[in-house]
């Protein structure tokens, strides 16, 4: 079983940063995809950025968010900067590992809530 855990969103101000964290724990032997959704409401979940040797971002977010991860704790990091009221939306981590057991799955996590409004 994997877990994951989220935090770091909030409210901001556009213009502002927050910078959101993602730990997977459990029976992980390799992780071969981290990355970052986010579904505002009435809207569909949309990629916002992937970490697998290289890195994919959404064009809306090109030049505003980062995407990294720290192997070592399983962690992976979204920057977000320059914050746009359209980026308010619910953020969710999603990993794709392989387990002790030689599993191959997806996991999802609790999601954290972004807004940016004045």
């Amino acid at each position: 079983q994997v877990q994951l855990v989220e935090s770091g969103g909030g409210l901001v101000q556009p213009g502002g940063s927050l910078r959101l964290s993602c730990a997977a724990s459990g029976s992980i032997s390799r992780i071969n995809v981290m990355a970052w959704y986010r579904q505002a409401p009435g809207k569909q979940r949309e990629l916002v950025a992937s970490f697998t040797s290289s890195t994919i971002y959404a064009d809306s977010v090109k030049g505003r968010f980062t995407i990294s991860r720290d192997n070592a704790k399983n962690t992976v990091y979204l920057q977000m900067n320059s914050l746009k009221p359209e980026d308010t939306a619910v953020y969710y981590c999603n990993v794709l590992v392989v387990t002790s057991t030689n599993i191959v799955g997806g996991y999802w996590g609790q999601g954290t809530q972004v807004t940016v409004s004045s």
